[in-house]
């Protein structure tokens, strides 16, 4: 069984999407799947990159349009390697990738990773519709994260009899940390509990709504963001509009490596997006793998509702609900008994459901199903 997981970008690039293929591709050569990846490249050059046990083929880009990579070599890459694998692995939200589907059209058996709908660029869809139903119908399987999104989402329902539901997982072996930067963040915030959040800084992860409940929090907590984005001057200007340069704290891009200190300092991890953009939140896997308990928005049409469970592994509020968001903090910090019961409920919920482990295991099981189907 050889798979081609196909999609925007790859690490070191790191979204959401970027992580599960990451997690995906390691997973599978740990099984001694073959597993390769043709994705796009961040700069105009085509390179190969080789991991320890599998190449990573990225196309020359020439900048990103409405989200899609400019990269036309990826057709023909596709065109070169596509008769080489028994299945290619999809990532959608990706257009340049449906678009070298349609052309190259493949004889592997193609499965569609839906990660989200495409939420933004409202007027592209309307003319990107035939492209994306032509591969979906197209299309093996189609996996989604979670049944609430696969539910709610218009574009899957008539396909529902090709999805397969499949949660993402990550592993916590890279969750290196280092105790000296630990204990310097916490020092650097003596007295405080950290209200921890990372994310790209666009609109659609809703941190202005995150600063502006910094207003009703008390003086023992410090909100950190971290991540880059276009957002980022209107969230500094925001944090000067309501005073709280000493409250707030804008990180910046974090890296990796740095990421996962500032997890095991932090208090809470908060999430206060405020459209199904957020299909899932990757990112509250790993605060649970930390044991954080998780403040979210309660969005009925993302699976972040179903990641971070109401009441049990921490609180989900309104979104663009400043006041409520800030309440549900203060509920959780002002709690002693309540946070380690969210924090252990956090944890176990990782450990159960959310593991790198239990999502190869379930892919393997479809990959077969699939070929079986031959």
């Amino acid at each position: 069984m050889k798979i081609l997981q196909f999609g925007k970008f790859y690490y070191p690039t790191f979204g959401g999407m970027e992580r599960a293929m990451f997690e995906i591709t390691e997973g599978l050569n740990a099984q001694n799947i073959e597993c390769n990846v043709l994705c796009s490249n961040t700069k105009p050059v085509n390179e190969e990159s080789f991991f320890e046990n599998y190449t990573v083929f990225r196309t020359a880009s020439y900048g990103v349009v409405n989200s899609a990579s400019v990269t036309p070599n990826l057709i023909r890459k596709l065109w070169q390697l596509s008769e080489k694998y028994d299945i290619i692995h999809v990532h959608h939200p990706d257009p340049t990738a449906f678009l070298a589907l349609f052309l190259v059209r493949p004889s592997s058996k193609i499965i569609i990773h839906w990660q989200s709908d495409i939420v933004r660029q409202a007027t592209m869809i309307k003319y990107f519709m035939p492209l994306q139903n032509w591969v979906l119908k197209r299309a093996d399987a189609i996996i989604v994260a979670t049944q609430e999104y696969a539910d709610h989402s218009e574009h899957l329902q008539p396909f529902k009899e090709k999805i397969a539901i499949v949660p993402i997982g990550i592993s916590s072996s890279a969750f290196q940390t280092d105790q000296a930067k630990i204990d310097a963040i916490k020092e650097r915030y003596k007295d405080k509990k950290i209200i921890l959040a990372f994310g790209r800084l666009v609109t659609y992860k809703g941190f202005d709504i995150l600063i502006e409940s910094a207003q009703y929090l008390s003086d023992d907590c410090v909100v950190l963001i971290g991540g880059g984005g276009h957002e980022a001057e209107n969230l500094s200007n925001l944090i000067r509009h309501y005073q709280l340069e000493n409250r707030v704290i804008l990180l910046g891009h974090i890296p990796e490596e740095e990421k996962y200190n500032y997890f095991e300092a932090a208090t809470l991890f908060c999430l206060p997006s405020v459209t199904k953009a957020e299909a899932y939140g990757v990112v509250l896997l790993e605060a649970m793998a930390f044991g954080k308990p998780i403040v979210s928005s309660k969005i009925t049409e993302s699976g972040m509702s179903w990641v971070n469970q109401d009441n049990i592994t921490g609180i989900q509020v309104d979104p663009k609900a400043p006041r409520e968001l800030a309440s549900a903090i203060r509920r959780i910090c002002d709690d002693p008994e309540l946070y380690e019961t969210f924090s252990t409920n956090a944890l176990q919920r990782y450990q159960n459901v959310f593991t790198r482990e239990s999502m190869i295991d379930a892919l393997i099981r479809l990959y077969r199903k699939v070929l079986k189907s031959a």
